[in-house]
């Protein structure tokens, strides 16, 4: 089931009136997922009260470097005035205890805030011959400084959900991306936490938006009562659709496009673009499996024992400057070698049935 809608103020309207505890929503980049996020904040303020915790963008920039030009010494994070930061103001709670059982998990690193200037310092213990001695005032490296500040938003998001006199006015909690320069390993083990908090919370809800297949993946799977839908944006026309996703395949970015594809070859409105998503499967597929070129992943044909002709035609479509936004139909003949390519590789690595047969029923 889809609905459209004409703004991104309309979607956060459509979001609110759920009485679901989780919300999921994958979005490319470029949809609107930050500014729908902030829309969504804005239609519960009141005065300068609203009603939603939210974490995007903008609460990263909250935290800045100052690298200490002049000396090179002394390297701190400093905190921007916010009420986001009220947690320095409340009393009942060590913020810097709550932060730390949180980042834990995550890093080796060591932080001290001073909570009257608001700057955090970071060291980090190393091992120097047979014992180990303390490096003060280092600079993280970026996705280190990503896991702090997260480990801060939970932290904050821990004392809503236990309602903490300060936190009491949360009545949502809105997460846009959190997993920006992290490895793969950390995008699962944040998203495995992040459900674990949810599950285990009462009273509050949860929506989350991402881009990153994986993590979009892993909560999917873990959250299964969840409502999830796929945001997306018709350049045609500036209008927003939701789509909810009800089956329980696992979401991955690159199975979204596949299941486009074969689509898309079925009704035979084919574009020349088509060839650069086609492309981008296969180089992924051929990662995946250790393969050195994107064309090991083509199947052998009888009469082209060497993949050469159909290597070919994908390296000379994929490379012309074609663009999704003044699409060109296809010749026949190359339409002809584009399907026989897809079903080549659907049927070599075994993807699900479902995942094709779905798109037949609602041809």
């Amino acid at each position: 089931m889809s609905e459209q809608f004409d703004t991104l103020e309309d979607v956060a309207a459509k979001l609110r009136e759920s009485t679901k505890k989780v919300q999921i929503l994958f979005a490319h980049n470029g949809t609107g997922k930050t500014r729908l996020s902030r829309f969504f904040k804005e239609a519960g303020q009141n005065g300068e009260q609203s009603d939603t915790l939210y974490f995007n963008a903008f609460t990263e920039d909250l935290f800045h470097w100052d690298n200490d030009l002049e000396n090179d010494t002394t390297r701190v994070l400093e905190l921007k005035e916010s009420k986001f930061f009220k947690v320095f103001d409340g009393e009942g709670y060590d913020i810097q205890s709550l932060v730390r059982g949180f980042l834990n998990r995550y890093a080796d690193f060591m932080f001290d805030i001073d909570t009257s200037t608001r700057k955090v310092s970071f060291s980090r213990e190393v091992l120097n011959g047979d014992s180990t001695e303390t490096i003060e005032n280092i600079k993280v490296s970026r996705g280190e400084e990503n896991i702090f500040i997260w480990s801060f938003f939970l932290a904050v998001v821990q004392l809503a959900i236990d309602n903490h006199e300060d936190y009491d006015w949360v009545k949502y909690i809105y997460i846009d991306d959190p997993i920006s320069s992290l490895d793969d390993n950390n995008v699962i083990t944040v998203a495995s936490h992040l459900a674990k908090l949810i599950k285990d919370s009462n009273g509050k809800q949860f929506i989350i938006s991402t881009h990153h297949g994986l993590f979009y993946n892993v909560l999917f799977n873990e959250l299964k009562k969840a409502e999830k839908y796929l945001l997306t944006k018709d350049k045609r026309n500036n209008k927003y659709k939701l789509e909810t996703l009800k089956n329980d395949t696992p979401f991955y970015q690159h199975i979204a496009i596949l299941k486009d594809l074969y689509e898309i070859a079925q009704n035979g409105t084919i574009y020349t673009y088509h060839f650069n998503l086609l492309r981008n499967i296969l180089e992924k597929t051929a990662a995946f499996h250790g393969f050195d070129k994107f064309s090991d992943c083509i199947k052998i044909e009888e009469d082209d024992t060497d993949r050469i002709i159909h290597a070919r035609r994908i390296n000379i479509l994929s490379h012309g400057n074609y663009s999704i936004f003044e699409p060109v139909e296809m010749q026949e003949e190359n339409k002809e070698h584009f399907k026989k390519i897809l079903e080549n590789f659907i049927s070599e690595y075994k993807f699900s049935d479902a995942l094709f047969t779905q798109q037949e029923g609602q041809a």
